[in-house]
């Protein structure tokens, strides 16, 4: 098992710190725990949606305990990777100390889906399982040429 200095340092980040990038932090956190130390913030922090601990529940991962951070508390961390996780947070993503390589991949926010709940709560699943199937190509996926 890898100690905490040999581990890669990620920062997922999107607009609101509610949805994508707490999935991305959980998931990280279940899957890639050995190589990765993951966090997650927000360029417009509000709070975990709860459809997102929903989601994510089904999955026996709980985030019920996480919460939103706006991306200026982690600007004295030296990340190895920023993930960028929408356009917005692409665009406004603020400068970090040392040599964090910037990577853009974007994900469906699910919050913006209208309809009934479990339209809803698909659109939800489906990003879940979208960021699930990125964080498992993790740390290798993370050299390659931003898509």
């Amino acid at each position: 098992m890898s100690s905490p200095k040999d581990k890669i340092k990620v920062l997922f980040l999107c607009t609101g710190n509610s949805c994508r990038s707490q999935i991305a932090e959980a998931w990280t956190n279940h899957l890639k725990s050995d190589l990765i130390e993951p966090y997650s913030a927000g360029i417009r922090p509000s709070a975990v949606n709860t459809r997102a601990v929903k989601v994510m529940a089904e999955e026996q991962i709980d985030i019920s305990s996480q919460t939103s951070k706006h991306a200026d508390e982690l600007l004295g961390i030296d990340f190895d990777y920023v993930v960028t996780l929408c356009d917005n947070a692409r665009d406004n993503c603020p400068r970090f100390t040392g040599n964090a390589k910037l990577i853009h991949r974007v994900f469906e926010d699910p919050t913006l889906i209208i309809g009934s709940e479990e339209k809803i709560l698909a659109a939800f699943r489906k990003t879940r399982d979208n960021i699930k199937a990125f964080i498992e190509t993790l740390p290798e996926s993370l050299e390659k040429k931003s898509a």
